[in-house]
């Protein structure tokens, strides 16, 4: 297997959402040289992707390279493309919770991939473990990235990608079998778009929420996702029973789907009523919630490590596989993972905090550079193996 450890300190140079069309609209993004240099196909296919290849996009932009959007209609893709004015070409949609229905709606989706994507023909394509964009790459023959930070996510039997791109944390027998090269890169995924994090001053009045409240971020587990495990949902009636009877705490609620959050207005209605309660009106940017925060709750990932990267307390109440990236973040006291309900009571510490972030932006920019370093490194090979090849 070959290994490619990529941890230089280097220097480091940041949505309308279009519904399916013709190659030529601006769900292609190019740049000056891309002829010469090859054409980039990146798949967004779950919230953290759309802000993590944000600063990617813009970088293989000022590069050169053309790039082919593509995006799938799940969770909060559509909203945050938007948000963050990333032109996409919408493919598919999130298609339930049952593994059959995951399954067929992959292959839907991958099939829709290659008719779009086949007139395109980039020279390599990239996603954060996406498997429709994997599956289509491999009917296609199209060289893939796949970026992962969480080492036990489920794989597709015999297709695998060309490229594995993972944090330097997770060690490499963890990894073995799932692609034939692999890189790495230093940090976590979530310093790609920290090193250029501005907060906003005013995300509180907008909320409703005084300047004097302690302000607590909850994000519900992933209840459809695959790797759900069903004591996360059991810690979480445990955590809002607690938040709910603190006087001192306004809790901000970021359900993942329609579905859950009629669920929780359902359940925990009195305290909606209340405004113990509330779940923000319109899209609001993750890391600025995050920021705003007192502390964190969360049973997913991106949000546990995005308050950890920022210095913010965090609270983990997922209960599948832990990842080497959150046993790290653990071992070094950034992140708190609650397993029941006595660690809800005695390990999570409800106070105010000074807002100071934990790392510089200077620390944070080489880990986008040696990304799309690395990137570039991998299509300059394909576009030469390609021009020998005819």
């Amino acid at each position: 297997m070959k290994n490619k450890i990529l941890e230089r300190e280097t220097h480091a140079r940041g949505a309308s959402v279009q519904s399916p069309a013709e190659p030529g609209s601006s769900d292609r993004i190019s740049g000056s040289n891309w002829a010469r240099k090859g054409k980039i196909w990146i798949d967004l296919d779950n919230s953290p992707h759309v802000p993590f290849f944000r600063p990617i996009i813009d970088e293989l932009k000022a590069r050169g390279y053309e790039l082919v959007i593509t995006a799938r209609d799940a969770y909060q893709v559509h909203q945050l493309l938007k948000f963050f004015n990333v032109p996409a070409h919408i493919v598919g949609k999130h298609y339930g919770k049952l593994k059959v229905l995951k399954a067929v709606g992959t292959l839907f989706r991958a099939f829709a991939l290659v008719r779009f994507v086949k007139r395109e023909k980039p020279h390599l394509s990239i996603s954060h473990g996406s498997r429709g964009c994997l599956l289509a790459s491999h009917i296609l023959n199209i060289p893939n990235v796949t970026l992962m930070d969480y080492e036990f996510v489920a794989t597709i039997p015999y297709v695998h990608p060309t490229w594995l791109m993972a944090p330097s944390v997770i060690p490499d027998d963890q990894l073995t079998g799932i692609a034939a090269n692999i890189a790495k890169y230093p940090g976590i995924k979530e310093d790609v778009y920290l090193s250029r994090f501005q907060p906003s001053e005013n995300l509180k009045q907008r909320l409703g929420i005084a300047a004097g409240d302690l302000m607590v971020l909850v994000r519900p587990p992933a209840t459809e996702a695959h790797y759900h495990n069903p004591q996360s949902e059991t810690l979480l009636v445990q955590v809002l029973n607690r938040l709910v009877s603190d006087p001192r705490v306004r809790t901000v609620l970021l359900p993942r789907n329609s579905r859950q959050e009629a669920e929780l207005r359902s359940k925990w209605g009195h305290a909606f009523d209340s405004g113990k309660f509330l779940i923000p009106g319109h899209v609001e940017d993750g890391l600025n919630l995050i920021w705003n925060s007192d502390l964190v709750i969360s049973g997913g990932g991106t949000m546990n490590r995005e308050a950890a990267a920022m210095g913010v307390p965090v609270y983990s109440i997922f209960r599948g596989q832990i990842g080497a990236v959150d046993r790290h973040l653990a071992a070094q006291g950034r992140l708190i993972l609650l397993q029941n309900q006595e660690d809800v009571e005695l390990k999570l510490n409800i106070q105010h905090r000074q807002n100071v972030m934990r790392d510089s932006n200077t620390t944070r920019a080489p880990v986008l550079e040696t990304i799309v370093d690395s990137l570039e490194s991998i299509l300059g090979d394909e576009v030469s193996r390609c021009a020998r090849n005819g």
